[in-house]
Order: structure tokens, then C-alpha cells, then sequence
């Protein structure tokens, strides 16, 4: 079946460069099986190894996964644990692979606030992975879009006060390049899982003209598959911009 989605997406021609995906649904996952909720965590680790897969074999330029929000620091002190021992265990487990699949890897987000062997296991994979040029993964951990543009005008404020910026130079670009992502290009396709209609706080300013799709399969379930279905429902739409064709 994937090999076939794969056929017609690229039948179809021009595929995003970046895909965005809040991975939602572990947690009812792991409940409907009667199960923890860092079991659905777990099993949710290879839906990102499946998913990465797929977004190099469609030719992505960039693949930005939610995997850790500010608001997630407010759960049950196990679940959070569980949750910092699985990011080291993934990047652990799956640095070497992403090196050798030319995947570079970035974190972003308030990295301060993660414990120690999960921020050394963060700066062994950026560094890594630093020279890969086949796909860039964006990882964000302890992220809030309103703290990232919060942030942001921070950083501007700070340079027109040095004189650094000129007040008549605050702009988006001004903006835009003191986001976490820089000069990556915003996402053309946004998909959330689970079935949830919401942003939850994620890339309020990059996210801007998005396309969405919204998947009602949970996270774990969540595979390659749907990914190239999300991309082909992309490939279909007329992507305006606020503009009209005369």
C-alpha cells in the first residue's frame, strides 16, 4: 500500500518541503489496551522511526514533530520521568541509524528545563548529526509557540536597545529569524492525529498559511502510510495565499 501512495505522489508532482506533525493519541492509545500511559509512549517511538522513513523516502526537505510541550512539564511526575527516559532511549537507540540515513536532528524549545542525561543525549544527536543534508528533523521538547514569539521579541527588543536593529527595521523577517527555526521554511502541511482540532500551541507563527489535515488515528498506529495520504490530500488543494487567480 505505501509503495503505492509513494507512485502516486510523485505521479501527482510537486511534494512539501516541510511537514508538521503534533503526534497525539498515546495516551488513549495505551488506555484502550488497558495499559499505562508511557506505554502508548513507547509504542509511539515507532511510528517516529516509521514516519521519518517515509518523509525520506517522499523527498522532504524538513520533518518538524511535537514531542513535548511546556504545558506537558504540569503532568504526573512519573508520566514526565517516563517521558525524559524515552527521549534518551530514542536518540540512544536510534542516533547511529539517523547519522547513517543522512537525518540531521535539531531541539528546540526550553532545553534548560530538561534533566541532565536527557539535554547530554539532545547535544550528542545535534552534534552527531550536524553534517547530514538528506532530511532535517526538528524534534520540539519543551516548546510553546507563544514562549517562542515571547522569546523572539525579547531578542528583538534587546538589539534595537543595543543599537544592533534600527527601531524602522523591526519587521517580520526581524522576527522571523529569531524564531527557534530560523530561515527553515514554514510548513506547507500540518497534520495532527488523533482526531483533536486544535494547535495546542505549536508554530502559532509559522503555521500561518498551513494546509491541515486532521488524521483520527492515534499516534502508535500512525505510520508512513498516512503520512503519504496526508500528502497526497495536500497535493490536491489550490494553495492561494490569500490571493485569487484573475
Amino acid at each position: 500500500m505505501s509503495d503505492e501512495l509513494l507512485a502516486r505522489i510523485r505521479v501527482h508532482g510537486e511534494v512539501p518541503r516541510h511537514v508538521a506533525i503534533i503526534m497525539d493519541g498515546n495516551g488513549r492509545w495505551a488506555r484502550e489496551r488497558v495499559m499505562p500511559r508511557p506505554f502508548g509512549h513507547r509504542a509511539g517511538m515507532q511510528s517516529v522511526r516509521d514516519v521519518v522513513e517515509g518523509a525520506i523516502a517522499v523527498g522532504l526537505e524538513h520533518l518538524s514533530l511535537f514531542a513535548f510541550s511546556q504545558e506537558n512539564w504540569q503532568r504526573p511526575l512519573t508520566e514526565v520521568s517516563a517521558l525524559m527516559s524515552l527521549l534518551e532511549e530514542y536518540i540512544a537507540r536510534e542516533a547511529d541509524e539517523l547519522q547513517a540515513q543522512g537525518v540531521r536532528v535539531l531541539i528546540h524549545g526550553d532545553l534548560a528545563r530538561l534533566t541532565a542525561p536527557a539535554a547530554a543525549a539532545v547535544a550528542r544527536v545535534t552534534r552527531q548529526t550536524a553534517a547530514c543534508t538528506t532530511l532535517t528533523l526538528h524534534l520540539f521538547i519543551s516548546y510553546g509557540g507563544r514562549a517562542e514569539l515571547v522569546r523572539a521579541a525579547r531578542a528583538v527588543a534587546a538589539d534595537v536597545s543595543s543599537g544592533a536593529l534600527a527601531l524602522e527595521d523591526v519587521n517580520e523577517d526581524a522576527i522571523r529569524v529569531r524564531l527557534y527555526t530560523g530561515e527553515t521554511p514554514d510548513p506547507d502541511l500540518l497534520i495532527r492525529t488523533s482526531g483533536e482540532q486544535r494547535l495546542s500551541n505549536f508554530l502559532l507563527w509559522q503555521l500561518a498559511y498551513t494546509e491541515l489535515v486532521l488524521s483520527p488515528v492515534l499516534w502508535p498506529d500512525f505510520r508512513r502510510a498516512q503520512l503519504f495520504e496526508a500528502i497526497l490530500d495536500y497535493q490536491a488543494r489550490d494553495r492561494r495565499f490569500g490571493r485569487v487567480t484573475a
